[in-house]
C-alpha cells in the first residue's frame, strides 16, 4: 500500500503537542510494517533525522501553512496532486485537517475540539476556519482518532458521529523523562531559582491553558505561608497572552515566577524531574501530556478535574477545579508541606502511566490505519 502522510508538523527541535505525537507513533509504525510505503508530505524543508526507515519518501509540496487560508490551500488544492502523482492508496493526518477534494479513503486524528466549545480562544480566522471545516473533516473521515475517551465521546456528540468510526489512542511520553538523583535536583534548583524549591508548568502559553489562574492560585499560596517556593513556566508565547501580562504585573510575588520560554528537551527534563510538583490546571484538555511526563518524571502533580484530565491523571494527582484558585492554593500547600503524600502520589502515578507509552500508542493507531486498509482492499478485489 501506498500510504500518504500529512507530516507538516514535524518540525525539527519545534514539536509541540501534535508533533511529538506524530513524531512518535508514526515512527514506530513506518518501522513496524516495512510491507509498506509511506509518503510523509512536507509543507517546507524537512530535517533527514524524521526519515527513520526505508520505506519512508519524503515529499515537499506547497508553501508553508502558517494561516488558515494557506491551510486551505494546501489541503483543497496541493494534497489532493500529491495524492494523485503518487498514486496514494490512503491518506493520514494526525493534525485533525483532510482534503475535502479527494475521494480516496482518508483517517484523521482530532485531538480535541475546544475550538467548538471555547471559540474565543482563539485568533479570528483560526475559529473561523476550524468551526467551518472540522465537523466536514469528521463526516468525511473513513475513519476517526482521537487520544482520550473524553474528546471520543465529545467528537461523536458534537458532530453527530457513530462513535464506532472513532478509535482512541491515548498519548505517551518521551523516553527522556526519568526520575533525577538528588545531585541533579540540587544543580538544577541552583541554576533557576537560587536552590529553592518549585512548581513546573508545562504548556504552550494561550488561553485555554489558564495560565493567569495559575498565577493567581501561586499568588494565594505565597501569601498562605512563609514559603520560598518559586513557579517556573516553561512554553512558547502563542496568542492572546495580555491576561497573563496583566495578571503577572498585579502580583506582589512576580519576581518568583519564572518563564524560561521554550526548552529543548535535555534541559526540560531536568527543569521537569528537578520541580516540586506539575501544576496543571487547564480550563480544555483532550489528553494533557505534561501529566504522563510528571509521572514518568517522578514528581507529584496537582491538576484541574475538566474535560480528559482526570482520566489521564487517576489517582496520581491532586485535582480540583481549574476557576478554584484558592483549592488550587491549599493543594500547592499540601504537597509543599507533606513528604508522604508527595510520595503516595508518585506511587500511584507509576502505576497510572502503564497506560501510555508510545508503542502502544502506535499499535492502537496502526490498528485504525489497518481497518481501512483492509477495506481498501475488499474493494479492489471486489
Amino acid at each position: 500500500m501506498n500510504i500518504a502522510v500529512n507530516t507538516r508538523l514535524l518540525l525539527k527541535n519545534k514539536l509541540e503537542g501534535i508533533g511529538w505525537f506524530s513524531f512518535e507513533t508514526l515512527r514506530r509504525i513506518a518501522e513496524n510494517h516495512p510491507e509498506h510505503t509511506f509518503y510523509y508530505i512536507f509543507d517546507r524543508k524537512y530535517d533527514e533525522s524524521f526519515i527513520s526507515s526505508d520505506n519512508i519518501i519524503p515529499v515537499v509540496a506547497g508553501l508553508p501553512t502558517r494561516h488558515p487560508f494557506l491551510w486551505f490551500l494546501w489541503f483543497e488544492f496541493t494534497i489532493p496532486q500529491v495524492l494523485r502523482k503518487i498514486k496514494a492508496d490512503i491518506f493520514v493526518s494526525p493534525d485533525g485537517m483532510l482534503s475535502l477534494r479527494t475521494q480516496i479513503p482518508q483517517i484523521t486524528v482530532i485531538h480535541d475540539i475546544n475550538f467548538h466549545h471555547n471559540p474565543h480562544q482563539l485568533p479570528f480566522w483560526v475559529r473561523k476556519y476550524n468551526n467551518y471545516f472540522y465537523k466536514r473533516f469528521a463526516k468525511k473521515a473513513t475513519q476517526i482518532g482521537t487520544v482520550s475517551e473524553y474528546s471520543k465521546s465529545d467528537i461523536s456528540e458534537t458532530y453527530n458521529i457513530n462513535p464506532n468510526k472513532i478509535d482512541v489512542f491515548y498519548n505517551g511520553s518521551n523516553s527522556a523523562y526519568t526520575p533525577l538523583n538528588e545531585k541533579e535536583k540540587e544543580a538544577i534548583k541552583t541554576k533557576y531559582t537560587n536552590s529553592c524549591e518549585y512548581f513546573v508548568f508545562i504548556g504552550a502559553l494561550n488561553p485555554r491553558k489558564n495560565i493567569p489562574g495559575l498565577l493567581k492560585s501561586y499568588e494565594i499560596f505565597k501569601n498562605s505561608g512563609n514559603y520560598d517556593h518559586k513557579l517556573i513556566i516553561i512554553g512558547s508565547a502563542m496568542h492572546l497572552t495580555g491576561e497573563i501580562d496583566d495578571t503577572l504585573n498585579k502580583m506582589k510575588h512576580k519576581l518568583d515566577v519564572i518563564f524560561t520560554g521554550r526548552l529543548e528537551l535535555e534541559e526540560l527534563h531536568l527543569v521537569l524531574g528537578g520541580a516540586l510538583a506539575l501544576v496543571f490546571i487547564p480550563f480544555f484538555e483532550g489528553f494533557g501530556i505534561p501529566l504522563v511526563e510528571a509521572m514518568y518524571a517522578e514528581i507529584a502533580i496537582v491538576s484541574g478535574d475538566t474535560t480528559s484530565l482526570p482520566e489521564v491523571a487517576g489517582d496520581a494527582a491532586l485535582s480540583c477545579s481549574p476557576h478554584d484558585h484558592k483549592k488550587v492554593a491549599e493543594n500547592m500547600e499540601l504537597i509543599a508541606n507533606d513528604e508522604n503524600l508527595r510520595q503516595n502520589l508518585i506511587a500511584q502515578g507509576r502505576i497510572q502511566r502503564e497506560k501510555f507509552s508510545w508503542d502502544k500508542s502506535a499499535e492502537r493507531f496502526w490498528t485504525c490505519i489497518k481497518k481501512v486498509i483492509n477495506e481498501v482492499q475488499i474493494n479492489k478485489n471486489a
